[in-house]
């Protein structure tokens, strides 16, 4: 296997469907580089949607986006400024570390290239 060193974070956001530009734009502006996005369905508590007011969807949108852990926390809270939970995509957003991962090369070196950019500035 791979290993990176944990430089990578996994995030995960559920949104409503039909708002996934909502989150890769945000993310993208905020250092990601991109993201996968699958079709999902939801099996919510109606009494937690009665509690908050919320009107429920069951069609929702998974984003899944591989961050450097220098740009996580700028790339979430982007993310749920513009999709979270008050908002039309009425997302929830969680990360997990990427401890070992193979497929990495092509993030490693788009990131590298950026850096040598910036350099060159």
């Amino acid at each position: 296997m791979e290993n990176r060193n944990d430089k990578f974070d996994l995030l995960i956001c559920i949104v409503n469907k039909g708002t996934t530009d909502l989150v890769m734009n945000a993310a993208r502006k905020a250092g990601a580089t991109g993201g996968t996005i699958a079709v999902a369905r939801g099996t919510g508590n109606p009494d937690i949607a009665k509690f908050y007011g919320l009107a429920i969807q069951p069609e929702k949108e998974m984003v899944f986006i591989v961050v450097k852990k220098e740009v996580k926390d700028a790339v979430m809270k982007a993310v749920y400024d513009e999709a979270g939970i008050d908002t039309t995509g009425q997302g929830i957003l969680f990360s997990l570390p990427i401890t070992e991962a193979v497929g990495l090369d092509p993030i490693v070196k788009a990131e590298e290239e950026k850096d040598e950019e910036n350099i060159e500035k």
